[in-house]
């Protein structure tokens, strides 16, 4: 027997990086909004910056700084890189005299000054004493112009602040000087009154000392005056360009798209972080601790029977197959033939389709299928499936009393499953207390039905975070299929559902993904009204549908002493009755091929 229900941490351990994220990227394609509206964005962004760049001029020109020296050829002087701060002297470029002493130069007026600031831009490449004035304007020929006027009116403010700074220094020194000449005259005069002796020696002295003093000074004075004053010198001279700045219009677009789908990429992957939803069937396996059985392909019959059939919509048909065909397989299931499906929240549209379908796939094998709908709040079956009255179970006939009033009172349909057969139904009602119709004696008896050689039993409760309904059958129905939309379920939800089923001692074996609800038609989906009895009641009578199409007897299993004459003589042909259904053979139906599936129970090979 091989195990299907197998831990999602082992189907995906082996799952290597690169699977990961290719698994990732595809679930960013599902955020298309968020990747049309980044790329939206850049593509405007992009036609803003082409149509803003189309008649924008960019001229620049360049300036070497230099310090005053006496001889700038001299290798021991000291270094201009340690003179000169180029970012004071890029604010200075920058400042607010400059631009006054360039608008005199281009005889602009006071109001027109703040422009003309905001159109300059200096920088300064690395490790250089270069300054770079960049200009840019809607002309050519204005770009170029402002350009070299800045750059000359920043060099004349420059040479003025060094001679201003050198002049001062001058007329300091040579207040220093002044007190030194009026010594010295004064004690030339003393010198010549003082007879010869060590008071005029003493004199001589100070004179000497005066004069020498006043001679540092003066040569101090020589060398600021012969100082070279030259600022700096332009290397390049801005001219008009030729053509305007900018990539264009057509790089400018393919830039913004390139930007835009990038933001959309990462926006979408902080909406995929943080999104709450199963982002796969790996995550639905991995938070329920159990496979995913099957993935339901999107109605393309615009909500049409709530039976699947062949010829309606074939892949539906044979994926619901798939999963029957699945679940036969599971030891855990085959051991008790009891299946409970359940849908997290919301509409139990989607589940009460996947458990007719089961059933109607089971019915296929040749088992003798009971559905009961313990959707006690809204049931809906009887009214929108093709139904007979069917014969009334065993245990119904020892009720009495008021017992007949209550759910389940025995009421039994036929449901026509087309080629697949048919399977019996117990239609659900509505009921004053559903937890004590749900845990009562006889729906116990009902279930155990499957306990019947070759019988399975499916029961649709409703969703199982919605109510109670769900937990309170898991004892007797341990087997739980979840069927459930990825995008309207929670990861939460998910982990919570297997916790409460778990701690009501049932088990998961798996989950139908499905894509979309269905479309369903509040009383009757167009294949049939409801069947005599109380499903009578609920449709309304039974609709005029076309005929049915030819299905199979539904045949209790032959006692033993039939069995026993049904026994094939050894020397004889065989008997095909007592054939074992081959798992590939072709059932005769309305012409089409159908796959019927064998239930494998433990031990039987």
């Amino acid at each position: 027997m091989t195990e299907t229900n197998r831990p999602a941490a082992a189907v995906t351990a082996g799952e290597d990086e690169p699977d990961l994220l290719r698994d990732q990227f595809r679930q960013l394609t599902r955020y298309r909004r968020i990747l049309l509206g980044g790329v939206g964005v850049g593509l405007v962004g992009g036609a803003y910056l082409g149509i803003s760049s189309a008649d924008t001029y960019v001229a620049s020109s360049d300036v070497v700084l230099r310090a005053p020296a006496l001889n700038p050829f001299d290798a021991n002087g000291s270094s201009p890189d340690k003179l000169i701060n180029i970012g004071s002297e890029r604010q200075a470029a920058l400042g607010n005299e400059v631009a006054k002493n360039a608008a005199k130069d281009l005889d602009l007026s006071e109001d027109e000054l703040g422009a003309l600031r905001r159109g300059l831009q200096v920088t300064n490449p690395p490790q250089t004493l270069v300054l770079r004035f960049t200009y840019t304007s809607t002309s050519p020929a204005q770009a170029a112009k402002r350009a070299n006027a800045m750059t000359e009116a920043y060099l004349k403010n420059r040479r003025a602040a060094y001679e201003s700074q050198r002049d001062n220094m001058v007329k300091a020194k040579r207040k220093q000087a002044a007190p030194l000449a009026e010594r010295i005259e004064d004690l030339n005069k003393e010198i010549s009154r003082t007879a010869d002796g060590p008071g005029r020696d003493t004199l001589y002295t100070q004179k000497a000392v005066a004069a020498d003093t006043k001679g540092g000074i003066e040569s101090d004075i020589q060398k600021l005056q012969s100082l070279d004053m030259a600022p700096g010198r332009i290397t390049n001279t801005a001219t008009p360009p030729k053509s305007p700045d900018g990539p264009g219009v057509i790089m400018s677009l393919l830039l913004g798209g390139a930007v835009g789908l990038a933001l959309g990429l990462l926006a979408a992957w902080v909406r995929l972080v943080f999104d709450p939803a199963p982002r796969s069937d790996g995550d639905v396996a991995r938070a329920l601790r159990a496979p995913v059985l099957g993935t339901l392909p999107r109605d393309k019959t615009g909500g049409g029977p709530l039976l699947a059939a062949g010829d309606v919509d074939p892949r539906l048909a044979e994926e619901y197959r798939s999963v029957a065909f699945r679940l036969a397989y599971d030891s855990r299931f085959a051991d008790r033939r009891r299946l409970l499906v359940v849908a997290p929240r919301g509409s139990s549209e989607q589940a009460a389709a996947v458990a007719v379908n089961l059933a109607a796939s089971f019915a296929e094998t040749g088992k003798d299928v009971l559905m009961i709908e313990a959707d006690l709040r809204t049931p809906v079956l009887a009214s929108q499936l093709r139904t007979d009255t069917g014969a009334r179970p065993r245990w119904s006939s020892q009720l009495g009393g008021t017992a007949e009033a209550e759910w389940p009172d025995g009421q039994q349909l036929v449901v026509d499953a087309g080629e697949s057969g048919s399977f019996d139904l117990i239609p659900g009602d509505e009921v004053r207390n559903v937890a004590r119709a749900l845990t009562s004696q006889r729906t116990s008896r009902l279930i155990s039905e499957a306990d019947s050689p070759n019988s399975t039993v499916v029961v649709l409760a409703p969703p199982v975070l919605s109510y109670a309904d769900a937990l309170a059958l898991v004892d007797r129905v341990d087997g739980v299929l979840v069927v459930c939309n990825p995008r309207e379920v929670h990861r939460t939800d998910l982990v919570r559902i297997r916790e409460l089923i778990s701690g009501a001692g049932g088990t998961v074996l798996g989950a139908v993904v499905h894509r979309e609800q269905l479309n369903q038609k509040k009383g009757g989906r167009g294949d049939g009204g409801g069947g005599g009895g109380k499903g009578g009641r609920r449709g309304g009578g039974r609709a005029e549908a076309p005929a049915p199409a030819p299905r199979r007897q539904h045949v209790p299993p032959p006692a033993a002493s039939e069995r026993a004459q049904r026994t094939p003589d050894p020397a004889g042909p065989p008997n095909p009755a007592d054939r074992i259904p081959d798992p590939t053979q072709h059932i005769p139906g309305d012409g089409s091929d159908t796959v019927a599936l064998r239930m494998v129970r433990p031990g039987e090979r």
